[in-house]
């Protein structure tokens, strides 16, 4: 099984690190060969614990690639701190100084790790944080800057003192790194599943370096530590778990949408501490700048560069804290605008279910207005067949009868597409033919154009290939276009709406092309509840629910204003070749023009 196979992995890295760096401390002479080899072990390992945790900055989610990120970036100090540490030994071949240089890089590389308690990587996607959040890093990131300045650095440079710098340095080291190991544990508390897992593994790892680095401390008071030791196999250890943590997650951490949501006191604290803290540390400038200058009882020399350093920490932090203050006015601005256009919605969507109980009450009506319409139609055409087949009946009554007949038949044959529109049958695709679809929508359309200075041409391809598709679902998609095209051009008093048939290679064209006005924004036509027409008259729903129609026939449309005026549908739709769908004789043939007015 892969779990299995992932757990031996996992077995032999530990086995290879740790036993390999074992087995060469004691079998390695001390001295400059065991320095070099425990410096680029260290080099090695660490290498291994970025690329495991890089491991999981892939996912679709943003919250969880940033986590790992910072894990991996807190790695990546550490890497830049022990490289440093390896020049010093193996290329300078010079003994380690104290102070280190480089010992802020060591101190620097938790801040990433404490920046990635702030996230929650388990949480849903659609769960968004604000951008404060990445502030809030960079305040955490420059108090523990000032910190650094605060407690060691005095002792590095302004006044010189080895043993007050050591002290300063692991007190301060110490309680950075306990913060961090309470941290994982507290949102190891926290989550479930997988996550918590993973939680426990990073403070476990977390743990082993801080005291591996209080064993290391010590061996070096007594004089007895050097590279490449059994004392750093603490170190390695804790630089391996991470590595593993990384590789493990890709197993045990389920999507964050197959978690089951965290109760939402936990939520709101996970989201809320962080601020908190970068509270507490703006909070804490003053204080310790009263404590330096009333009760430290250091130099005068010391006093003003932590006095400086407060002060310029102040300056940063006030400029953060407005940048902070921006962005959550600009998220509140945001937020409320996204509330009034859901609002705005919701009554959008009150008014389309009332508007579609009117639409089901009409159509009940329809279908019973049909049935007696229907009646006396049958009557008609039964009348006129008797005149039309009476012996003695004269030629003109003849064609008067004939021309009821007719006249009877088109009118049965609109109310049966009348309620064919109003109550649509259950989807069906059959081979349709798109000529004779657009002909039945003209028919509809026709019905109220007859006092208007509106006209409709149909001009159609003859032997257009079929389409396979709905015929009474695409009726409603060209009846909408062509009755937008209409209001459209009542705007500016009338026009001419065209709508072409034609094939462009494997696919069934139509085009609606009008002479109104055009659209302010085409791209924006097919978004639900987008819409021009005044309040009332539509809803804004007509063309998205076409275009999603279009969609379920594997099709595309796309709107556009033309260069001479007016606006243009088009709509492709992938034709069935070799196969042309039989006609009616009563349905208007392909290859004319149908002008309507």
């Amino acid at each position: 099984m892969l779990w299995v196979r992932q757990n031996k992995a996992i077995l032999a890295v530990w086995l290879f690190f740790l036993g390999g760096y074992a087995i060469a401390s004691l079998t390695l002479p001390s001295g400059r060969t065991l320095n070099s080899f425990g410096d680029v072990a260290q080099c090695l390992v660490l290498l291994f614990t970025n690329a495991g945790l890089l491991l999981n900055a892939g996912s679709p989610d943003w919250r969880r690639n940033t986590f790992w990120m910072l894990l991996a970036l807190g790695s990546g100090l550490w890497l830049a701190g022990q490289l440093l540490w390896t020049y010093v030994e193996v290329v300078q071949h010079q003994p380690i100084p104290t102070p280190f240089i480089g010992s802020v890089i060591f101190f620097l590389h938790t801040v990433p790790l404490l920046g990635a308690l702030g996230l929650r990587p388990y949480a849903p996607r659609s769960e968004r944080i604000l951008r404060t959040g990445y502030v809030d890093l960079l305040l955490l990131l420059c108090w523990w800057v000032y910190l650094y300045l605060f407690i060691v650095i005095p002792w590095q440079y302004v006044s010189p003192d080895v043993d007050r710098y050591n002290i300063g340095f692991d007190r301060l080291y110490s309680a950075e790194n306990w913060l961090l190991i309470g941290g994982f544990l507290y949102l190891a508390s926290t989550t479930e599943k997988g996550w918590r897992r993973i939680y426990l593994h990073l403070s476990g790892a977390a743990l082993c370096y801080q005291l591996s680095s209080n064993v290391i401390g010590g061996a070096m008071e007594r004089g007895v530590y050097h590279t490449g030791s059994l004392y750093d196999l603490g170190l390695i250890a804790s630089f391996v778990w991470y590595g593993t943590t990384g590789i493990m997650a890709r197993r045990v951490c389920p999507p964050a949408e197959a978690l089951e949501s965290t109760s939402v006191e936990n939520a709101t604290l996970d989201t809320l501490w962080p601020p908190r803290l970068t509270m507490a540390a703006a909070l804490s400038l003053p204080v310790l700048a009263m404590w330096c200058e009333f009760n430290s009882g250091n130099s005068d020399a010391i006093r003003r560069f932590r006095l400086m350093v407060t002060l310029a920490t102040m300056v940063v932090f006030t400029s953060l804290v407005f940048l902070r203050q921006r962005l959550v006015d600009e998220d509140r601005v945001r937020l409320l605008h996204d509330s009034q256009e859901s609002i705005r919605n919701l009554k959008r969507i009150q008014n389309q279910f009332v508007q579609s109980e009117k639409l089901a009450s009409l159509g009940k009506l329809a279908a019973g207005a049909a049935h007696e319409i229907n009646n006396p139609l049958t009557a008609i055409l039964g009348y006129s067949d008797v005149l039309l087949c009476g012996a003695d009946t004269s030629n003109e009554t003849r064609d008067i009868a004939q021309k009821i007949r007719d006249q009877a038949r088109r009118t049965k044959g609109l109310v049966g597409k009348l309620l064919s529109f109003a109550q649509p049958l259950p989807a069906e695709r059959t081979l349709i033919d798109i000529n004779s679809i657009l002909s039945s929508a003209l028919e509809l359309r026709r019905l109220d154009l007859m006092d208007r200075s509106i006209r409709i041409e149909l001009e159609t391809r003859a032997n257009l290939p079929g389409v396979r598709g709905d015929a009474n679902q695409l009726l409603q998609v060209f009846f909408n276009i062509i009755s937008n095209a209409v209001d459209a051009m009542e705007e500016v008093g009338g026009g001419v709406l065209t709508v072409r048939t034609s094939r462009d290679g494997m696919n069934v064209v139509i085009e609606f092309a009008d002479t109104g006005p055009g659209i302010k924004e085409p791209h924006l036509v097919f978004d639900p509840f987008y819409t021009t027409k005044p309040t009332g008259k539509g809803t804004g729903l007509g063309l998205s629910i076409c275009y999603g129609v279009i969609v379920e026939h594997k099709g595309q449309i796309a709107c556009f204003n033309r260069s001479q005026g007016g606006a243009t549908f088009r709509i492709e739709l992938p034709a069935v070749l070799a196969l042309f769908p039989a006609r009616d004789a009563n349905e208007t043939p392909a290859g004319i023009s149908l002008r309507l007015s």
